[in-house]
């Protein structure tokens, strides 16, 4: 399905991209960029927010390529062990470790002629890193427990949800790696910077729903229009599209209204902001005495327990939303083990909040 069209400006080359969105300056960019990259064999590195559609910029670059026609292999670095990541990257021989029954082709190696798509190539480890700079600067690696070096013709597009050069400052990514990764940046802004975009992609993402659930919500109140408008969008463009399938799903009529939308995009409450973003203790100890959930007093010596719960819930809820629901994902970020944030998801009530399969 084409986006809605926008202005370009004097620049053919920042013109819309079908699967992409936004008319907005700072997406403008990202299609400039993209179509000037595209034709070249470049490494390119896409540096933005969990949810700002990493995915589909790179899709974009591999289908305006001399590459189109071949394959697009994606691989989520940040889903996978140091072990299962190598041999799904590179391939392996059969026996070459326990459940290594046959001999499997990797991803670089199915990728030939195409473009592989490394996401969150950040979480990837040092020792990972060296193989992968092998593939980068020689287009050539083995398979796990080979000897036979194998030669692609693939190209490499990265995605990054961090900025690398402070993962190099604190000597976890590789500078020789980030260098050679590094050849085009591309950086794509989050959702709260293009604010002006949101009633196209509501629009986009209302008509796909309705379509896919059978549904006619064809009006957006303008009460709702302007709360979303407002909303920080923690999750980008990916929180936005769940926010309207849900609106979609629960909708009585044809209208999108503001009682649709979740709580804290309402503005029933001020959101808690992940840390290292900012936060204040101090509003949300107000949020909890003006919800009647705790009065303050002398004799109040439960009021500390319920802001760590109430912090700590929110934090989640938030994670999950910028994970896209995917809890393996979200329990990475927030460094504790999925079995421990399915605990916590029970604990707080929240255990159908998100994807079991991620």
């Amino acid at each position: 399905m084409a986006p809605p069209n926008g202005h370009a400006g004097d620049d053919p080359a920042a013109s819309p991209i079908r699967g992409l969105i936004g008319t907005a300056p700072a997406m403008l960019e990202v299609y400039a960029m993209t179509r000037r990259v595209a034709a070249s064999n470049a490494s390119v590195l896409l540096v933005g927010e969990t949810g700002t559609g990493k995915e589909l910029v790179a899709k974009a670059l591999h289908q305006l390529s001399p590459r189109g026609s071949g394959p697009f292999v994606r691989v989520n670095c940040g889903a996978l062990s140091e072990s299962l990541l190598e041999s799904e990257l590179f391939g392996h021989v059969r026996g070459s470790f326990t459940g290594a029954i046959a001999n499997r082709t990797g991803r670089f190696e199915a990728a030939h002629t195409g473009t592989i798509f490394l996401d969150e190539i950040n979480s990837t480890t040092p020792k990972l890193q060296v193989k992968l700079l092998r593939v980068l600067q020689e287009r050539e690696f083995e398979r796990v427990g080979d000897t036979e070096t194998i030669r692609v013709d693939t190209r490499v597009v990265a995605a990054s949800n961090r900025e690398l050069l402070d993962e190099v400052a604190r000597e976890t990514f590789r500078e020789d790696r980030y260098y050679r990764l590094n050849v085009v940046p591309s950086y794509l802004p989050p959702l709260r910077a293009r604010r002006d975009d949101i009633p196209l992609l509501v629009s986009h993402f209302l008509e796909h729903y309705n379509e896919a659930n059978d549904r006619y919500v064809v009006h957006i109140q303008k009460e709702a229009l302007a709360a979303l408008g407002k909303y920080h969008w923690p999750g980008n463009v990916r929180e936005l599209q769940n926010v309207v399938e849900r609106c979609v799903v629960l909708a009585p009529g044809d209208e999108l209204t503001l009682d649709l939308l979740p709580t804290a995009i309402r503005g029933g409450r001020p959101p808690v902001t992940i840390p290292g973003r900012g936060g204040d203790l101090d509003s949300l100890a107000r949020d909890l005495v003006e919800q009647g959930m705790s009065t303050v007093g002398p004799g109040d010596d439960t009021l500390f327990e319920r802001i760590v719960s109430r912090v700590e819930r929110e934090l989640i809820a938030q994670m999950l939303a910028a994970c896209g629901g995917v809890q393996l994902k979200a329990a990475a970020r927030l460094g504790i083990n999925r079995n421990t944030l399915r605990k916590k998801l029970v604990e707080h009530g929240m255990d159908g909040a998100a994807d079991e399969n991620g």
